[in-house]
Parts: C-alpha cells; sequence; structure tokens
C-alpha cells in the first residue's frame, strides 16, 4: 500500500510485532495506584477496555523511589508491583492488544514529602523549578531546589533504569518506552536550561545527551533494541524548562538514536501552542528525516489530522491522549466515524471508577 492510502487504521509492523493499526494510547498519568505504588485491579479494567489500540503506552511507572514526584503513581521496582503489573498486561493480552511499560524518573520535580527519608530530589543541577507540587497531608508544595547529582551517583540512576526494564520484562510488557520528555530528569539534564554542569554531563549538547543514551543502552540490553522506544519533548516548556537552542540540542539526540535501532522514536509536539516558551521554535516535522525508523507523534491530532501525518509521511504512529480517557474504543469510533465521548476533565488525576473506567462504548 501506497503512503498516501495509508491511514491510522492500517496495520503497521512494529519491531517483532504486527500492530492491527496505528493508534497508539499515549502515556496518561491517572493517579489511580494503591498505597506502595502498586497498579490495581480498577487500573486492569482501563488498560484491558483500551486495547483495541494498536500499541498502549502506559502512564509512567517510576523506576526506583527516589524516581517518584505524585502521588498514587505506579511503579515498578518491587516485587509487588511487578504482581500488579503482570495483571495489566495479562488483560490487554487476553484482548489481543500489546502494551509498553513507560520508564520514569521525575528528576527534581518532586519534594522531600515524597522522597525516601525527606530526602531532596535529584537532578543534573541545583536549580529550583517555578510551581508547586502536591504532597499528601501537606497539600500543595512549592518545589525546593534539588540535589545535583555527583558523578558517582550517575551509575546508580542507570541501574534504577536497568532493573526497572527487568521489572517490566518480568511483568509481561511487549516493550518499554524511555521517559526523556516533558521535564523530567532525563530531559533535565537534555537541556540547558536545567543542565549547569562542567562535567562530562554538561556544556556540550554530546555531554548533556550522555545519560540519555546510557539508559538507553542499558535498557536495551534487557530488551534488546527493537522493543524499546523513546520519547522526547522539543518544544515543551512544563515543568518549567527551555533550552537556547531546541533545534540544534535536538536534532543532535534524534540523530544519534539511529544507531540503537530502537522500535520507535516517540516525539511529542507538546508546547507548539506556546511557541518560544521552551527555546526558539523550530518546525517539529524538521525531525523526522533526521530518524530511520518509526516515529510517532502526539498532541492534538483527531482522525483527519492524523490521517493526513501518515499519508503526508510525517509520522508512521500518532499517540492520542485525550480522546483515550474519554474512548475506550477509539479505533472503532474513527472506523464508524462515531461521536466521541467528552471527557470530565475532574476525573484525570484523581478518583476511583468515574471518569476511568466508565466512558460508555459505542453501541455495536
Amino acid at each position: 500500500m501506497s503512503q498516501q492510502h495509508l491511514t491510522v487504521l492500517s496495520p503497521i509492523q512494529l519491531g517483532p510485532y504486527t500492530l492491527r493499526n496505528r493508534l497508539v494510547m499515549a502515556p496518561l498519568t491517572r493517579c489511580r495506584a494503591f498505597p506502595g505504588n502498586i497498579p490495581n485491579d480498577l487500573m486492569v479494567e482501563y488498560y484491558r477496555q483500551r486495547a483495541s489500540a494498536g500499541l498502549i503506552i502506559s502512564e509512567g511507572a517510576q523506576v526506583s523511589p527516589q524516581g517518584m514526584g505524585y502521588s498514587n503513581t505506579p511503579g515498578i521496582y518491587n516485587p509487588e508491583q511487578v504482581a500488579g503489573w503482570k495483571k495489566v498486561t495479562d488483560a490487554v493480552h487476553a484482548e489481543g492488544g500489546r502494551i509498553f511499560l513507560q520508564l520514569w524518573h521525575v528528576g527534581r520535580i518532586s519534594h522531600p514529602g515524597l522522597q525516601p527519608n525527606g530526602e531532596l530530589p535529584v537532578a543534573p543541577s541545583a536549580i529550583k523549578p517555578a510551581g508547586q507540587v502536591f504532597v499528601a497531608d501537606q497539600g500543595l508544595c512549592d518545589f525546593v531546589t534539588p540535589h545535583a547529582l555527583e558523578l558517582t551517583e550517575i551509575p546508580d540512576i542507570i541501574e534504577q533504569y536497568r532493573h526497572a526494564a527487568n521489572c517490566a520484562l518480568q511483568a509481561g510488557f511487549d516493550g518499554v518506552e524511555i521517559h526523556s520528555a516533558n521535564g523530567y530528569l532525563l530531559d533535565q539534564f537534555l537541556r540547558d536550561g536545567t543542565n549547569h554542569r562542567s562535567d562530562t554531563y554538561g556544556g556540550s549538547i554530546a555531554n548533556r545527551a550522555r545519560l540519555l543514551f546510557e539508559v538507553t543502552e542499558a535498557v536495551c540490553n534487557i530488551w534488546g533494541s527493537q522493543r524499546v522506544g523513546v520519547r522526547l519533548s522539543p518544544l515543551q516548556p512544563f515543568n518549567d524548562m527551555r533550552d537556547s537552542n531546541p533545534k540544534a540540542t535536538f536534532s543532535y539526540v534524534v540523530e544519534q538514536l539511529n544507531r540503537f535501532n530502537l522500535a520507535y522514536l516517540h516525539v511529542t509536539e507538546m508546547g507548539k501552542e506556546a511557541l518560544g516558551a521552551a527555546g526558539e521554535a523550530f518546525d517539529l516535522n524538521e525531525l523526522r528525516p533526521l530518524f530511520n525508523g518509526t516515529y510517532m507523534t502526539n498532541a492534538g491530532y483527531d482522525f483527519e489530522k492524523a490521517n493526513t501525518a501518515i499519508a503526508e509521511n510525517h509520522a508512521d504512529l500518532i499517540a492520542f491522549g485525550v480522546l483515550f480517557i474519554a474512548n475506550p474504543d477509539l479505533p472503532k469510533r474513527f472506523a464508524r466515524n462515531a461521536t466521541l465521548n467528552r471527557p470530565d476533565l475532574s476525573t484525570f488525576y484523581e478518583g476511583g471508577a468515574k471518569g476511568f473506567t466508565d466512558y460508555p462504548f459505542a453501541s455495536d
């Protein structure tokens, strides 16, 4: 089939997997995990309902207790969490779906009230982010100045990702996505607004990208590169992020990621609605030809825009966030041109089944 005749409903080969469509459920923080950051039966049902996506990317799962920045978010570093996630993957596979787990370390976007032993969050540099974070029993708290990681501490960060990747393998996932976007730890190393280091992990673009590449290598050693994806957000100002030259930084990163032969590169377009907020804007479509493999994008796509992006070869896969929250059967609704459910924003980040597993399916 020629590129111009492809749609988001067309199948695609992704590494060792044949996906039944090109609709990806984007990683979506929903804050429904049990105490101990353990996935629960409500989450099992949530992901099972959405298994008709060509690929599900799970909500971010912190790679260690240090990686946590939000209450009631799941982890992927101990046996209880592995067992909880195994119920999720079993449910998705029973419906014929595929699911990758997103590996997440928030870095400075945390608070001592969320950290082991009340320690400071970690970051490439001791730069306090603007904004606040919710801490149970304390309410909204200002972010704090993080602890700048010493060179001797960085191998432990890499080991956290390696261990979490191995836990994800035990939990039955089909692959993993390394979260290097949205102002979290690996993104903090990439961008010079948050990385003021003068050692081998700071200064030049190559140095700032070093940790991402070392983490990617460690994760690929567990999974094999064709079951690993990486997520980037070049223009995203969220979490007080900026870079002096986003085009140069992310062009280099994308080109260098080719050496890993990844399952996919996931470049979110979030931030393009606030041009200049995260640094000088550029056309994100310029990154597409720099990557030799499967390219995914997201942010604000509907069925028509997604089909156009696929047909014009701007992307191979389109990730949908809000639409998948409100429409568990999104591929069917697109195929039938059915009316879409309206999302309940008040339930995005808290609550139980309401706004989580109770959205109606399209009638047959």
